[in-house]
């Protein structure tokens, strides 16, 4: 019996695929998502850079909000002319701003050195008063002229000029509209400091930054892709805090989105080429967090987050205005209670750029990977 061989079925060879080249800025990409990951790997900064501002916020809106003058709180030595003083005082139309003590004088005078008194009348016996203030406490000047214009036209001193009064407490003059720019500005450095300083002095403990570089990514990239995993962030950070004042504290925002998002992503592409140069060297995170802390302090201090700048000395006011976070805030500032166009801020804008800029070229040479 023959048997028949089938011959073997041959199958046509398909030419090997060229390799998957990967563009020059894949790996940038690739860095910043999985530094994207490991943010969302840590829920404490969902409290600190999203949380926290707003709580702070709510707490110094609350705290200053509009509200009327405090009472004047006055202490009236006892002795002849007491009486004639707490009578005129009761007659005068802002005797319900008054907060009347009638003391001995060393009760009187204590007082007043501990803070419970704003102002302390003592009667000089022939029928005037003698004042006690502070002047170098506000409240201490103002309740002295209160007092006194109180006391003068209860005895009958006539004004001589016809005046009138407006007040106005318009959205834009208040604190609360000065504090949420500044607030914005203040959590832009924060978290380019903290969120980039102390990742990378963390990876350099843990030897992982010694692992990158033996791969074959680019060192710019991956300090780039650090710097800008921020930006994100950015966007929800300044987003959330706005949106928080418009509905909490009818803040008016004059300027646009756009322009506002522009200038707070170059806040924080800023500061995080300054926490990029701040933890270049840093072995320890110890060593780090006290770096950070040295050039955070004066910007906290000078730049206008909680209160304005101008007052400081005039003379050191063109050394405040070349830190990055006071150009941040003014520029904030600007846009968000003013409206100006950035065309007009070039100045403030060129300063971050030049700060980010400097301070990245910078971390790129000295950076230490081990």
């Amino acid at each position: 019996m023959s048997v028949v061989q089938e011959a073997p079925v041959t199958r046509a060879q398909t030419p090997p695929s060229a390799p998957r080249q990967n563009g020059r800025w894949s790996g940038y990409f690739h860095l910043l998502t999985a530094r994207m990951l490991e943010l969302k790997r840590e829920p404490e900064v969902v409290f600190w850079v999203f949380a926290f501002p707003l709580l702070l916020a709510l707490g110094l809106g609350i705290a200053f909000r509009n509200k009327p003058a405090d009472a004047v709180s006055l202490a009236i030595v006892q002795g002849a002319g007491s009486d004639n003083a707490q009578a005129l005082l009761a007659r005068s139309p802002q005797h319900a701003t008054f907060k009347i003590h009638v003391l001995s004088a060393a009760e009187a005078r204590n007082g007043f050195r501990l803070g419970k008194f704003d102002v302390v009348i003592e009667p000089d016996g022939k029928g005037g008063f003698q004042y006690r203030y502070d002047p170098d406490r506000p409240e201490s000047v103002l309740a002295r002229s209160e007092v006194n214009d109180a006391l003068q036209a209860a005895a009958g001193r006539k004004d001589t000029v016809s005046t009138t009064a407006v007040t106005s407490s318009d959205p834009g003059s208040r604190y609360i509209d000065f504090l949420i720019p500044g607030l914005l500005g203040m959590n832009l450095m924060n978290s380019g400091m903290w969120g980039i300083g102390f990742a990378l002095v963390d990876m350099r403990q843990r030897k992982l930054l010694k692992r990158f570089v033996a791969t074959p990514m680019r060192r710019g990239d991956f300090l780039l892709a650090l710097a800008s995993s921020r930006l994100i962030l950015m966007i929800i950070e300044v987003g959330l805090l706005l949106v928080f004042g418009v509905l909490f504290f009818h803040m008016r925002v004059l300027g646009s989105v756009g322009a506002i998002a522009l200038i707070g992503g170059l806040g924080s592409l800023t500061f995080g080429g300054v926490g990029l140069l701040t933890a270049s060297r840093a072995q320890k995170i110890e060593s780090v967090s006290g770096l950070i802390n040295l050039v955070m302090m004066p910007m906290w201090i000078f730049s206008g987050v909680f209160f304005s700048y101008e007052r400081f000395p005039a003379v050191i006011h063109p050394l405040i205005k070349a830190l990055p976070l006071t150009a941040l805030n003014d520029a904030l500032r600007a846009s968000i209670l003013q409206g100006t166009p950035l065309l007009h801020q070039w100045p403030r804008l060129l300063i971050m750029v030049l700060w980010g800029g400097i301070s990245f070229f910078l971390a790129l040479k000295w950076f230490r990977w081990t």
